[in-house]
């Protein structure tokens, strides 16, 4: 049976993106999954729309994309913040309210309550008072909560319990091992 993923993430942003993208489609195909990355390689040829267009070409784009995967293996590394891509977050909730797949990883080990109070230091509090949930959870609880009732794996971390540089591809490998496990049985 061959199996087609998503890939989803906000690795798209990345200076190298493309040969990101085909590193991590080289790991899916060594385990049996079909990667699609969301990139936009034609944006170029669309650049001439006006911008009021061209996002919703590109959102129409990913749609698409997504109806035509599988599962989903999203990138949940922390994005510009101490938590998710906000993109990123919004595919993972098409993919569980779809009732496909979710599987999902995160190059960062520290919990997110301890991001968002390092966040919190290092800039004004907008809203003084207001809590951070903790459960030392990899992010807000809805997220590993989605990715768990999605795919029966939680976020995969890094098993020793220390950060990794935001492009490392170690962590996705071991997820991609795991959603191919799960898609065979």
């Amino acid at each position: 049976m061959s199996i087609t993923a998503y890939l989803a993430g906000p690795d798209v942003f990345l200076p190298d993106a493309e040969a990101h993208a085909a590193r991590k489609v080289a790991i899916c195909a060594g385990f049996g999954i079909t990667g699609r990355p969301p990139l936009n390689e034609d944006v170029e040829s669309l650049k001439a729309l006006p911008e009021d267009r061209l996002w919703r070409v590109i959102f129409d784009k990913d749609v698409a994309m997504m109806e035509a995967c599988d599962i989903i293996i999203a990138n949940l590394t922390p994005f510009r913040g101490p938590s998710a891509d906000a993109g990123t977050l919004v595919e993972l909730g098409w993919f569980l309210g779809r009732g496909k797949p979710i599987f999902a990883y995160s190059n960062m080990a520290t919990p997110f309550a301890e991001r968002s109070r390092r966040h919190l230091a290092a800039q004004p509090d907008p809203i003084p008072g207001l809590m951070v949930e903790g459960f030392g959870l990899p992010d807000n609880l809805m997220v590993p909560g989605a990715v768990l009732q999605g795919g029966g794996h939680p976020i995969v971390l890094p098993a020793d319990g220390r950060d990794r540089d935001f492009d490392s591809l170690e962590v996705f490998a071991e997820c991609v091992r795991l959603a191919a496990e799960a898609c065979r049985r």
